[in-house]
């Protein structure tokens, strides 16, 4: 039987703010456990929250980067479950009254040899607190408990099924970790669960309007394995389904060892969680100038910097795809066309030479030590062919090494200044022809291919500094 994949996903993304979203305590990762943590977030008797503003301002910024319908009047409600890492017995969240409503997200996917692009709806994002951690010892007898996470402000970006594939599912969370980084509101780590996705999945028969039973897979803390366990997932359920078993609605987890989601528990349904509105917090109300303020600050965008690298500046597909997946990136390549014309070559450098230099040093593309205006005044100097590419690459070190000196006396100092004086450039081919007569025979037999190998003595025995053009030129003239 065939079937059509449905996915969804509930994207939970951790807010960069300083304190929690309902206490003063630091909102730090890394700290020793329960240092973070207050009466209001261990839930004393008689205390009373207070909503954090800078959490509100984050979720209306990735809710009109989504473009979604923003709540002007909403408030909190009460989740009611218990588990231990759950201090309170219940958690701050919300449920009818969400900050943002509607709105999609526009993911990229491949397409043959290019790309199309789709928009994936959204069905809200909502605020709510985050829970603590359970730390296990490695025995069967104890359960630690750290509620340093605890209140740490939470959105939940919530997809609705409107997934085809893993791959969609996959670019979805992809773009959303871009955009909270774009948007400064969270860093995206997924390693460290600032950003962790629910996903749903479910099989329907082809065609057929009834949606299946959803399977909920937790916590996947890495997109690889967010779409590998929707492979799995879905091949299970196509399986089930193919020998007439039923799917039940439960929550599953995903082991990255095996590849394999195993059940967990039964899935709880919404009357489960007794929602009822949160009486210590009053409603949210968010007038038209707030929201034109939040407005104003908004950056630009992924999406809008991918259509003006590759429309304004022409550069490739390629390449734009990988600049916009970091802002660091973004930034530095938008400087250096402030100083350069040459838009390809920067994208060039920057993709091809740049951020392989920056993972083998181990560092961030800003703390390499070459800032913009040198990346543009390197590209300058090969464009106008007093240093060849490849000397040009071979100088990043000195470069970087000598920040106050320019890149014209760097090269002038270690004689990588292009040569063009076609007399001394002769001398060096008539050299070379002669230590490779053989081969030069074979060139004259046809052996055209040849020519690269002369082009690449030549330019050793020169270190680099010969014009590869003029040597191209004198080398055919020479041959034939």
């Amino acid at each position: 039987m065939e079937y059509d994949v449905v996915i969804g996903l509930e994207v939970h993304c951790q807010l960069s703010t300083e304190s929690k979203i309902f206490a003063s305590d630091a909102n730090h990762f890394g700290s020793e456990p329960n240092t973070n943590i207050s009466v209001i977030t261990l839930a004393h008797p008689g205390v009373l929250p207070k909503l954090n503003k800078k959490a509100v301002e984050s979720a209306v910024k990735i809710g009109l980067a989504c473009g979604c319908e923003i709540n002007r009047f909403n408030y909190f409600d009460r989740k009611n479950y218990f588990y231990p890492d759950l201090p309170k017995g219940y958690q701050v969240s919300q449920d009818k009254y969400p900050i943002c409503v509607g709105g999609g997200v526009t993911v990229r996917l491949k397409d043959g040899k290019g790309f199309k692009e789709k928009t994936l709806a959204l069905h809200h994002i909502h605020m709510e607190e985050d829970a603590g951690k359970s730390v296990h010892d490695g025995s069967d007898h104890y359960t630690l408990l750290d509620y340093n996470r605890a209140g740490t402000p939470l959105v939940e970006i919530v997809s609705e099924p409107c997934m085809q594939s893993a791959e969609e599912a996959g670019a979805y969370l992809t773009e959303i970790r871009k955009i909270v980084r774009f948007l400064g509101i969270s860093d995206g780590n997924m390693e460290e669960g600032s950003l962790r996705a629910d996903l749903n999945v479910s099989l329907k028969l082809k065609g057929a309007e009834k949606l299946g039973t959803k399977v909920e897979i937790k916590n996947m803390n890495s997109i690889r394995n967010l779409q590998r366990a929707a492979e799995y997932e879905i091949e299970r359920q196509k399986a089930m389904l193919d020998e007439g078993q039923v799917i039940i609605q439960e929550t599953r987890m995903f082991d990255p060892d095996s590849g394999k989601t195993f059940g967990m528990r039964v899935k709880e349904t919404m009357n489960d969680y007794r929602y009822f509105p949160e009486p210590d917090l009053a409603p949210i109300v968010i007038t038209e100038e707030k929201l034109e303020e939040i407005r104003s600050q908004m950056p630009v965008l992924p999406r809008e910097l991918f259509q003006k690298f590759t429309q304004k500046s022409g550069i490739l597909e390629e390449h734009a795809i990988i600049l916009t997946e970091d802002k660091t990136y973004a930034d530095y390549f938008s400087e250096v066309c402030e100083h350069t014309g040459n838009h390809k070559a920067a994208s060039n450098w920057i993709v091809s030479t740049l951020r392989g230099y920056a993972n083998d040093k181990g560092t961030d593309l800003n703390e390499l030590g070459l800032s913009p205006a040198k990346l543009a005044e390197i590209i300058s100097l090969v464009d106008d062919g007093k240093i060849s590419h490849s000397a040009a690459q071979s100088m990043i070190p000195m470069i970087i090494e000598n920040p106050g000196a320019s890149v014209l006396s760097i090269a002038e100092s270690n004689n990588l200044i292009q040569q063009q004086d076609s007399g001394a450039i002769q001398h060096l081919i008539d050299e070379v022809l002669a230590a490779n007569s053989e081969k030069v025979e074979q060139y004259k037999k046809g052996k055209k291919g040849l020519l690269g190998l002369f082009v690449g003595e030549v330019m050793k025995k020169s270190k680099g500094s010969a014009d590869p053009k003029i040597v191209n030129e004198i080398l055919i003239k020479a041959l034939s």
